[in-house]
């Protein structure tokens, strides 16, 4: 797929794009949910080589490439690895779907209710790398806890600052600035970060464009303005904590939004599963987010 290929078929395609980007905090735990306890590894090399296993054997699926995943996010790890043989991001070109880069450093300590990204001297040079592999876009993700007008303004100007050096390297940036399902004050935060969006995608050049994921809302469709804006690429949503079926149904209530899960679609892998019960059971989960973000 060319670049223009790629942007087409995130702006128009009818499917979702799965989140494969567990770093180095969060694999323990993704192992884990595998059936992969931390016993089963002694170094870093041999914990991500692991969990490289099993993304191998999601992008290698058949379920995979059947049209219903339009991207993946990827951690840089699984980047600069392999997939049947191929580089991982031409193996899923190879199948259709866009390859996305998770590109932040992890998460500050909390202030003002929020954590913004961690400082990221380098992105540039890991952005280089990204284009040579023939990556489409990028991730970065924030975490809103608390409905706090500062807060949440610093959390969404950095990550409009971040998306301007994306976009100075010809990449597409995602903005995850996802708030907690767990806030008590999910929905004051939900609608101050609808409102600091909105304000930065107006200070965008005219011929810029960037995608966004968030949290679904704690009220139906409040994030049409969103959906609607052109300089919006695309709106996706992420999974956040919610089990798959509630996910699933959140989504439907919020038209124009698409996927982008993790553990959501991963939850009922186990590597203990033969090929059959794997295939098995991606497919269910590749079918259910399909029929909730294009219905």
């Amino acid at each position: 797929m060319t670049n223009s290929e790629m942007r087409e078929k995130i702006k128009t395609g009818r499917g979702f794009i799965a989140a494969l980007d567990q770093s180095g905090g969060s694999t323990p735990g993704a192992l884990k949910a595998y059936g992969v306890d931390e016993q089963a590894w002694s170094t870093e090399e041999e914990m991500f080589a692991l969990i490289h296993q099993m993304r191998e054997r999601v992008i290698t699926s058949p379920c995979f490439g059947t049209g219903k995943v339009l991207g993946a996010i990827l951690f840089e790890r699984t980047m600069d690895g392999t997939a049947d043989g191929q580089p991982v991001p031409d193996a899923l070109k190879a199948r259709g779907v866009v390859p996305f880069l998770k590109v932040d450093k992890g998460l500050a300590e909390e202030a003002d209710g929020v954590q913004l990204m961690k400082p990221n001297p380098d992105l540039e040079a890991l952005l280089d790398r990204a284009n040579a592999k023939g990556i489409f876009g990028t991730k970065m993700r924030s975490v809103i806890n608390l409905a706090n007008e500062a807060g949440i303004a610093a959390v969404v100007a950095q990550q409009f600052d971040e998306a301007k050096r994306i976009l100075a390297k010809g990449l597409m940036p995602i903005i995850e600035p996802e708030v907690s399902i767990k806030s008590p004050e999910r929905d004051a935060a939900d609608r101050i970060l609808l409102s600091e969006i909105v304000r930065q995608l107006d200070g965008l050049e005219n011929d810029q464009q960037v995608m966004l994921k968030l949290t679904l809302p704690a009220e139906a469709g409040l994030f049409q303005p969103l959906v609607d804006h052109p300089k919006v690429l695309r709106v996706v949503a992420l999974s956040g904590g919610f089990s798959r079926q509630q996910a699933c149904a959140e989504l439907e209530k919020n038209p124009g939004m698409i996927a982008s899960f993790s553990r959501a679609l991963l939850s009922d892998l186990r590597a203990e599963q033969d090929e059959e019960q794997f295939d098995r059971a991606l497919g269910t989960a590749i079918d259910e987010i399909y029929s909730a973000s294009v219905s």
